[in-house]
């Protein structure tokens, strides 16, 4: 190792490479230790850390550069070998964003972004969660989120939308509980785990962020699924968003604001 300027240098080639290559701290100018408290806080935080919250905590001199660190964070936050969910697992559909008096009601999703939820059935309690940003509750844009999320077989329970109907031709094992909507009561009872997860997930959107803009909302759907999946192994929070099992190719600040734009 060249360990003035920090590579390893291959003996035979004579190839070098940064400490940091394949990880998110690949190519930055930001000290590694400011790397590491960042990962720290995020990993020991249990509300989880907003960027304003990060540049006050490490004295960071711009907020972009903190904002630029916890993107790249939530981004390695995705196994790429995740297993599809298993067993038993309750989906369901919400809107998260700001209020809107347009809004009708219902799945109307004026002013509000829609959010697919799955969640596994561990006894009484939640397994494993998946989120993901819908298009619409489309039974094309429903099934899409479950091919992903749930593996085949697995039995799903969803409330009576008829977004579900086809869900049995698909491979699942559906099992539709149908509600009355004025009943607040009767529809928590139904799929008391999503319900968790949603009731959780807008607390700490709105809580820890104040809210999130639209471009970026998967990455803190993933985080919130991250946290929510590990909370009982803290050391792999803190592990796996600096990249250092090497699982992710390196995510750039052009490729972060090329999405849709900063934010």
């Amino acid at each position: 190792m060249l360990e003035r300027r920090h590579l390893w240098e291959c003996a035979a080639c004579g190839r070098q490479t940064s400490v940091t290559a394949g990880t998110v701290m690949h190519g930055t100018r930001t000290p590694l230790r400011l790397w590491y408290w960042a990962a720290y806080l995020v990993a020991t935080h249990t509300p989880g850390i907003s960027a304003v919250q990060l540049q006050r905590q490490l004295a960071i001199g711009r907020y972009e550069t903190a904002w630029l660190i916890m993107q790249k964070l939530r981004r390695a936050m995705v196994a790429p070998e995740r297993e599809p969910q298993k067993g038993e697992v309750e989906v369901d559909e919400t809107f998260v964003g700001g209020r809107n008096s347009q809004r009708r009601g219902g799945r109307d999703r004026t002013g509000k972004t829609l959010v697919g939820v799955a969640v596994e059935v561990r006894g009484q309690g939640s397994g494993r969660v998946r989120l993901s940003v819908l298009q619409d509750a489309t039974a094309y844009s429903l099934h899409a989120f479950l091919n992903e999320a749930v593996a085949p077989d697995t039995i799903v329970h969803t409330d009576g939308w008829r977004g579900y109907v086809a869900l049995a031709e698909a491979g699942y094992d559906h099992r539709p509980i149908k509600q009355h909507w004025r009943d607040s009561d009767a529809r928590q009872e139904i799929l008391p785990r999503a319900h968790r997860a949603i009731s959780n997930l807008k607390t700490w959107l709105a809580g820890t962020h104040r809210g999130t803009s639209v471009k970026h909302l998967q990455v803190y759907l993933d985080e919130f699924a991250f946290r929510h999946n590990r909370r009982r192994v803290p050391m792999a929070v803190f592990q796996t968003p600096l990249g250092l099992s090497a699982l992710h190719t390196p995510t750039t600040y052009n490729q972060i604001t090329a999405e849709s734009g900063a934010t």
